[in-house]
């Protein structure tokens, strides 16, 4: 697969544009949305294909809508009751351990239900590989580690023909789930953009999440109260019950003005966050360490982010722009900030710069089509 040029401009006659597709579970922050506008700005081809449709009304792709699968809260709750009868009382939040950690049924009952999936899935998965020519496509990007089928058929057929196969891990699919054998004997690229991950998996490469920074208008506005929010997709990953009291406490002082942002769709979460000064992204570090998406939307739009890294993130990334936290530290250090405007000002410059710089879409992409010309599919 040897298309010559990492970064081709679309006028670039000798270049010969790659097909390039993305099978996801769900769009989860929009990240599918971006890759696609990243690829296509190079002159290939990209679609994403879902397999039931996201919580915040981002773009699904060619959503499939498959049963038995869903965000709802009574199948993730099912779910963690499920496992907690085989990992002990912290359940569907038990981190596994291994290099990798590896997927496979706990039970007999959990085998048949997956085959029983797979086999109910195919009716509606085969249709859409043939009107879509799915097998078609020159590189294969599998969010959370995942295809179509939990026993890997789909990816076996796209490694009989040669495919390039790559995984991204995001986190608890790593963690608490494992890799799928089957897929991950076949991954050449696997990436992640939680560095603690790099440390479970023993081919594992960095990558900064994408993120379309010229599409926000940043705001360098501070507020009076100063307006602190707290944007949880889940309350005990984020460390929430750690965070909402002490927010509680300090606007009971009039200290701030506390936004809780929860359950609200993507366009409306990004309204409210630029109307605020400060985002607490998480503490206690239970979902992996320090930021994802929730605190890159925060950096574009110039928000003074407070988050706990450890010092390994610290290390990776010294130029951070996030004010550092602790659980015991974050009333103290909310308390102190607040009170100095100037600090806030200064932090909510450094931020936009610093998002800019790392995890711009195009940016982000040139690091991903790195590591395509290292494993020659350029």
């Amino acid at each position: 697969m040897n298309r010559r040029k990492p970064n081709p401009s679309r006028h670039d006659e000798d270049y010969n544009p790659m097909k390039i597709l993305y099978i996801a579970p769900e769009n989860t922050v929009g990240t599918l949305s971006l890759w696609k506008k990243a690829h296509e700005a190079r002159g290939n081809q990209c679609l994403f294909i879902t397999l039931y449709p996201t919580r915040n009304e981002y773009d699904p792709g060619i959503c499939l809508n498959l049963p038995l699968v869903t965000t709802h809260p009574y199948y993730t709750r099912g779910r963690h009751k499920y496992y907690q009868r085989y990992r002990g009382e912290l359940g569907d939040y038990r981190e596994k351990d291994g290099y990798p950690p590896v997927w496979l049924p706990h039970s007999l009952w959990e085998d048949k239900y997956f085959r029983f999936r797979d086999w109910l899935w195919h009716f509606k998965v085969e249709k859409a590989i043939r009107d879509f020519d799915l097998e078609n496509y020159d590189i294969f990007h599998l969010e959370w580690g995942l295809e179509f089928y939990r026993d890997g058929r789909f990816v076996r057929r796209l490694a009989e023909k040669g495919k390039a196969i790559a995984c991204t891990y995001h986190g608890q699919d790593l963690r608490t789930r494992g890799v799928i054998p089957v897929i991950d004997a076949v991954s050449r690229l696997n990436v992640t953009s939680e560095l603690d991950l790099l440390s479970k998996h023993p081919n594992l490469k960095y990558l900064f999440l994408p993120f379309d920074t010229q599409a926000c208008e940043p705001s360098m506005e501070i507020h009076d109260p100063v307006r602190v929010c707290h944007a949880p997709t889940d309350r005990y990953y984020k460390g929430s019950d750690t965070i909402i009291p002490v927010c509680e406490q300090l606007e009971s002082r009039k200290l701030i003005e506390f936004v809780l942002i929860e359950n609200k769709p993507y366009d409306e979460v990004l309204r409210i966050k630029r109307q605020c000064d400060i985002l607490i992204d998480q503490v206690h570090n239970r979902g992996g360490w320090g930021y994802g998406m929730n605190s890159v939307e925060a950096l574009a739009l110039g928000l003074c982010c407070v988050t706990e890294l450890v010092p390994d993130y610290v290390e990776f990334i010294p130029d951070h722009p996030f004010v550092n936290v602790t659980g015991d530290t974050l009333y103290e250090t909310l308390e102190n900030l607040v009170r100095d405007p100037d600090r806030i000002r200064e932090q909510k410059i450094k931020s936009r710069d610093w998002v800019v710089k790392y995890h711009d879409l195009h940016n982000t992409a040139d690091v991903l089509y790195g590591y395509y010309e290292e494993l020659g599919w350029l």
